[in-house]
């Protein structure tokens, strides 16, 4: 760093003169600051821009694809029972009653104990019989509490709990872990004798509907694909009712699909108007006033309600309004898909002709594909620009260091020079003084 030596010779301060003459210097890197400024601030409007434009992209491209536009909803005259839809559904209706709901098999023993009490005889282990599949559980001491602790070990299949009586000794019940017939069970002691003096058996079931002449049953209270892609689930609330189930179209999922969309597309839009347009009242442009592809790409989305042919798809609710933007009714786009579900489907998907959501794809792809979109092309120009523009500032602050330094040298050669010139005034000074009272006296 170079020494500078402000005014002490000349007065003049030689600091504020520097910085005053450095503005000078700086007024081509201001303006590249400027610049850089404006081109962060065009990045960042095209980068937001772009992303929603992806998303739009992908939201047009799932409802191009037929996404959603198949799917059914299922629904049921009783809330005790409640039906849901699959793949493979198929749109129809039918009645069934319930008859019964599945329950456990269950054993409540005669005799009581205290847990310490020995219940297990002819040793410490008990037999488990279920599915013909026949257990051997070690009880360890034969007592309440270790028979309780063998029943509910891993992989037995049913569970174990002990009751506590007003007389304070326990009653041992037994309940399947599963629902259903097939979950029923023994259990005695190992040499086939009964158990805590036998039990009161309270048979499992199976769950059970009618369809028509057909009973059908499950070992839970869910029948899986009673008919393809249905699901059914009773409680025992239903139990002797009569249910109508039926399934059809989902229309409200497939209309708010579309009016999302629509949703989506104005907003696009709207953000596009708010960067290109003209501010009257503060006279100020957006900051993306000047891009043509921007422009273009908001008239691209406007006339992909256009099909083809020529025609419009106001007939499925969808049209233009004076201000430049989309409106949905949704009652004619309900009435249209309910009295023709494939014809409307067609006006939206990809096909033949293109629908409308695939135009809508269309054009948001080729402004925002990630590789080849316009926008993403102009945000890559804009980035090397900005990488341009602060290098050049970068060089301009080296440049601008260096002038300082030399502006600093020059003003303390400056006082420098003075103050060998104000040295020398003094000694000529004094020796023409001392000349002059020479020749006085």
């Amino acid at each position: 760093m170079t020494a500078s030596i402000s005014g002490l010779v000349s007065g003049l301060d030689t600091a504020s003169i520097i910085d005053q003459l450095m503005q000078l210097e700086t007024v081509p890197q201001d303006k590249l600051k400027s610049n850089l400024s404006t081109e962060q601030t065009t990045l960042k409007n095209l980068q937001a821009l772009n992303a929603k434009v992806a998303a739009l992209t992908s939201q047009a491209q799932a409802l191009a694809a037929g996404t959603g536009w198949g799917s059914l909803t299922a629904t049921s005259s009783s809330a005790a029972v409640t039906v849901k839809t699959t793949t493979g559904t198929t749109s129809g209706s039918f009645t069934l009653t319930v008859g019964q709901t599945a329950t456990a098999h269950s054993l409540t023993f005669a005799a009581t104990a205290a847990g310490s009490d020995v219940v297990v005889s002819g040793g410490t282990s008990v037999s488990l019989t279920q599915n013909g599949v026949t257990q051997t559980l070690d009880t360890g001491n034969g007592t309440l509490d270790g028979l309780v602790t063998a029943l509910n070990g891993p992989g037995t299949g049913i569970s174990a709990a002990k009751v506590r009586l007003d007389d304070g000794s326990y009653r041992l019940v037994v309940n399947a872990t599963q629902t259903g017939a097939a979950a029923a069970f023994t259990l005695t002691n190992t040499d086939g004798s009964a158990l805590l003096g036998g039990a009161t058996v309270a048979a499992g079931q199976d769950a059970a509907i009618t369809l028509g002449a057909d009973t059908i049953h499950s070992a839970t209270n869910t029948f899986t694909g009673v008919i393809p892609g249905v699901d059914l689930t009773v409680t025992s609330a239903a139990v002797g009712t009569s249910v109508d189930v039926r399934v059809a179209k989902d229309s409200a999922s497939v209309t708010a699909s579309v009016k999302s969309l629509v949703d989506s597309v104005n907003a696009t839009l709207t953000q596009i108007d708010a960067l290109t347009g003209y501010d009257a009242t503060t006279k100020t442009a957006g900051p993306l006033a000047g891009d043509a592809g921007v422009r273009s790409l908001r008239n691209e989305l406007l006339n992909a309600i256009y099909p083809a042919d020529g025609t419009s798809i106001a007939d499925v609710g969808i049209q233009t309004d004076r201000f430049g933007k989309l409106v949905f009714n949704q009652d004619t786009f309900t009435a249209a898909y309910a009295a023709d579900p494939a014809r409307v489907t067609a006006k939206f998907t990809s096909g033949t002709t293109a629908g409308f959501a695939a135009r809508v794809a269309a054009v948001a792809d080729t402004a925002s594909n990630k590789y080849t979109g316009t926008i993403t092309s102009a945000i890559t120009g804009r980035g090397t620009s900005i990488t341009r523009i602060q290098a050049s500032i970068d060089d301009w602050d080296q440049r601008l260091a260096l002038r300082r330094t030399t502006l600093q040298q020059t003003f303390t050669a400056l006082e420098t020079a003075l103050s060998k010139m104000n040295s020398q005034s003094s000694w000529l000074t004094s020796q023409l003084g001392a000349l002059g009272n020479s020749q006085g006296s």
